[in-house]
């Protein structure tokens, strides 16, 4: 069983004892903290969405009653996304928000993930009295008289489609002059809604969905990583499509398959929806230190200038905010598109992407081959007790000196010579150390990361 408490959310395993994993116990105390947060604020409205996975009812009962009970009017978009319900939030003029999702996460996770009045995550201040007020329980109900309202607005993803259809750089028209053949995997949750719902709107002639049925029994592993979209490969590629589109359970990441059935890869959806808007909207990009340098070289090479902010969503609006990026996200297939709302978005990034496809007239696997050609190796540690994973970072540091070091999230050094680069970092979300590794080939990708896990594992050998 796990819980972690964090300044972005609180995710856990469902099931076990309170304050070991995410138990109706531990949701209703920090969907208490959270609300009595917004009330401190002036808020009295929150609004909540879901992903389909099984728990998901459950928690959504837990918090709607929790945050009633506080006093507070609760918007329940029902089965919904990540981005939807970032929208909703200031269109509601609500005081804040939250997703139940785990995002990629498997089966037995569920967390609330917390929004501000901008329907942007919450910052590292809020997140920290979020959890002072969870630990303290300090919160107070109201009288019942005083009882909040609940309220379901379930059309908010046709709400959402529309606004994306709406922006001037999404091409309606030079999507169904197109004929676009595509398949859908939604992994069985909110995506196999909003996706089909989305294409239909943009005019694609032909949608096969796979996985599309919202009952929270992941069809396979969640994360959309190449290993776990085997089935759609296969599909596109047998059945003559010209694109697969697979989001996570959440609706926020966004990874692609050629005609060729092979993935796109989930680093090069944001440098391709890069491209696009760069080419009509001139200015800036932002990604996290763990992504592709492609994106810095398609920004430079468009006239903008890239810069790379601390892993986390968060961080990385914050920095586009800062820098007036017109472009921006993670390349975990997370695009931002500040033009509509500061949070990633699959379902905008599926529409600019059909946008320059349509336009470019190229095949996907064209497309794919006109940007800079990197390679990421994805790896991780899982962590034990004991284990002192500053001390083992500090160390890596120090036998790396001599190369460009970055220690603004974990530690990422840069070899320039080679054109490569490692981060490592402790996750957010799970138990491990993350290790990417970029090169310009699988191979010296591969041997990177192996060497670094090599140093790491040495390290713990030795404590």
């Amino acid at each position: 069983m796990t819980l972690i408490k964090s300044i972005s959310g609180f995710r856990g395993t469902i099931g076990g004892k309170p304050g070991e994993a995410l138990t109706p116990v531990d949701v209703v105390k920090f969907a208490a903290a959270f609300g009595a947060w917004v009330k401190s604020r002036g808020g009295k409205k929150i609004v909540i969405g879901r992903d389909a996975r099984i728990s998901g009812e459950m928690v959504s009962a837990l918090v709607t009653n929790t945050l009633q009970g506080l006093g507070l009017n609760v918007v329940d978009l029902g089965l919904s996304t990540t981005p939807t319900v970032e929208i909703a939030v200031p269109i509601e003029k609500a005081g804040g928000g939250i997703i139940l999702t785990a995002s990629h996460n498997p089966i037995q996770w569920n967390a609330l993930k917390l929004l501000n009045e901008k329907g942007e995550f919450i910052s590292s201040a809020a997140g920290a009295e979020v959890l002072r007020l969870a630990d303290s329980e300090d919160f107070d109900f109201a009288p019942v008289e005083k009882l909040g309202n609940y309220a379901k607005a379930y059309h908010y993803i046709k709400k959402h489609i529309d606004l994306i259809k709406k922006n001037k750089l999404v091409d309606v028209k030079a999507i169904q002059n197109a004929k676009f053949k595509i398949v859908v995997d939604g992994v069985n949750s909110s995506g196999g809604i909003a996706v089909p719902m989305l294409l239909k709107e943009l005019g694609v002639k032909a949608v096969k969905k796979l996985y599309c049925e919202p009952t929270g029994k992941f069809a396979h592993n969640p994360e959309p990583l190449p290993e776990n979209i085997k089935a759609i490969c296969r599909e596109v590629k047998k059945g003559k499509f010209d694109l697969g589109i697979i989001v996570d359970p959440d609706v926020d990441r966004l990874a692609l398959v050629q005609e060729d059935g092979k993935p796109f890869g989930e680093e090069y959806t944001l440098v391709a929806v890069a491209d696009y808007v760069m080419s009509k909207r001139k200015g800036n990009s932002v990604s996290n230190l763990s992504s592709t340098r492609a994106l810095r070289d398609v920004t430079e090479k468009a006239g903008g200038k890239y810069s790379a902010a601390a892993v986390g969503e968060v961080n990385v609006v914050n920095l586009m905010k800062e820098t007036k990026a017109v472009i921006g996200g993670e390349g975990n297939g997370g695009v931002i598109f500040p033009e509509l709302h500061y949070g990633r978005d699959a379902l905008m990034g599926i529409a600019l992407f059909l946008t320059l496809l349509a336009k470019s007239k190229k095949k996907a696997s064209e497309l794919r081959k006109s940007y800079p050609e990197y390679f990421i190796s994805k790896n991780k540690i899982e962590l034990t007790s004991g284990i002192n994973v500053d001390q083992v970072l500090e160390r890596i540091r120090e036998k790396y000196a001599h190369e460009k070091i970055n220690t603004l999230d974990g530690v990422k050094i840069d070899f320039e010579k080679e054109k490569e680069w490692i981060h490592l970092r402790k996750s957010n979300t799970e138990p491990i150390i993350r290790i990417y590794a970029e090169s310009q080939n699988v191979k010296k990708a591969n041997e990177l990361a192996n060497r670094i896990i090599s140093d790491i594992n040495s390290l713990l050998v030795g404590r």
